[in-house]
């Protein structure tokens, strides 16, 4: 990791005047908040307007409005390579009295790695007590398909993704928790009422399976349940509302093909819940937020999702769990965009994934 001043002095820039954007529903213009950014992954706000912003490499970094940013202490060791590193962070739902601060990351453990969430308190400046709460076993020699994704739900429920580990027979193994959504307690404990709970020979943590590499999950605010998106392997990314005890259907019901080119399977099957939504060819689908806010009111509950292959912000228009139309922004950027997030001032926050990358906003354009 390169080594870096605690403090950078990065001004908020706003791109040339000129530089307005231009959707089906609103004009926009984008800003710099920070730059200099290496291989950010997520994001999260504090209650100051703060923000917390992970670097894969294994930093974590807090970010004030304006730009300044200091390094905080406590990270756990990562295994940062290939797609493995920090990843998500998010807040426990009491934060404000707790300070406690969730991260997902890829830990080197004997035979390989596993996506683990650990969590501590945040004070003066370092995450304190840190401890793992939760770990994708088993180990596996793979420095791909983390999933890693992070979210509390409205019951204080936390819900994590794991992607498969490159094993895409893992993600129909009950006993192995790649591949699935997990839902946990804030400790880590299992809750009572998780569809496995009891049943020999399979994770209790297990919510739903079959699933190929979820990197974006949120909580849909006016039903409350988890959505995900998924990468495909050529084609077939997915946008899925999940369902405790649901199958997904990976690696035996796919829109997507080897990219060697052969079909993998059926796109359907009765015993498998369908995508609200899938991409082919891929967009590789990362962050997304739903939006609610007042800046922009004709985007209110769309659904915005990161592309980082096709490197454009996706815009769907959703009617209830209907997907009824989609837009892509931001095309000509040519930026890998990792992390979206619905800021609590209203704008739309994005993470580009580059080794010299931005943290950007977008904001109502002037007169708009």
């Amino acid at each position: 990791m390169r080594c870096l001043p605690t403090t950078l002095a990065l001004l908020v820039l706003a791109l040339p005047a000129a530089a307005v954007e231009r959707s089906e529903e609103v004009d926009f213009e984008v800003e710099i908040v920070a730059e200099g950014l290496e291989h950010p992954w997520a994001l999260a706000f504090l209650p100051d307007g703060d923000m917390l912003v992970t670097e894969r490499p294994g930093r974590l970094l807090r970010v004030a409005p304006n730009g300044s940013s200091e390094v905080i202490g406590g990270v756990p060791e990562v295994m940062a390579r290939n797609q493995g590193g920090l990843l998500d962070v998010a807040l426990h739902p009491d934060f404000a009295d707790n300070r406690l601060v969730y991260l997902s990351y890829s830990e080197p453990r004997r035979g390989g790695s596993v996506t683990a969430v650990g969590r501590g308190a945040l004070r003066n400046g370092a995450l304190t007590d840190f401890e793992v709460i939760f770990r994708a076993t088993p180990p596996v020699d793979s420095s791909k398909h983390f999933g890693s994704r992070l979210a509390f739900d409205g019951d204080g429920y936390l819900f994590v993704t794991s992607g498969e580990r490159g094993r895409r027979e893992h993600a129909q193994a009950m006993d192995k928790y790649h591949g699935k959504v997990i839902r946990l307690l804030p400790d880590g404990s299992i809750p009572d009422g998780n569809p496995y709970v009891g049943q020999q020979g399979v994770q209790p943590g297990i919510y739903s399976y079959g699933h190929r590499n979820p990197q974006g999950m949120i909580v849909h605010p006016p039903s409350g349940r988890i959505w995900v998106n998924e990468h495909g392997p050529r084609g077939g990314d997915e946008v899925n509302i999940v369902e405790p005890g649901g199958n997904y259907g990976w690696p035996e019901v796919t829109y997507g093909r080897e990219y060697y080119g052969p079909e993998i399977g059926p796109d359907t099957r009765p015993d498998v819940v369908d995508p609200i939504h899938q991409w082919t060819p891929s967009i590789a689908p990362s962050g997304m937020a739903w939006y609610q806010g007042d800046a922009f009111p004709d985007w209110r509950g769309d659904l915005f999702v990161g592309a980082l292959a096709l490197t454009h912000l996706a815009r769907l228009e959703l009617d209830g769990e209907r997907v009824v139309g989609e837009e892509r922004l931001l095309e000509d950027r040519n930026w890998r965009i990792r992390d979206v997030r619905a800021g609590p001032d209203g704008m739309i926050y994005l993470l580009v994934d580059a080794a010299d990358a931005p943290l950007v906003r977008l904001v109502p354009a002037d007169g708009a």
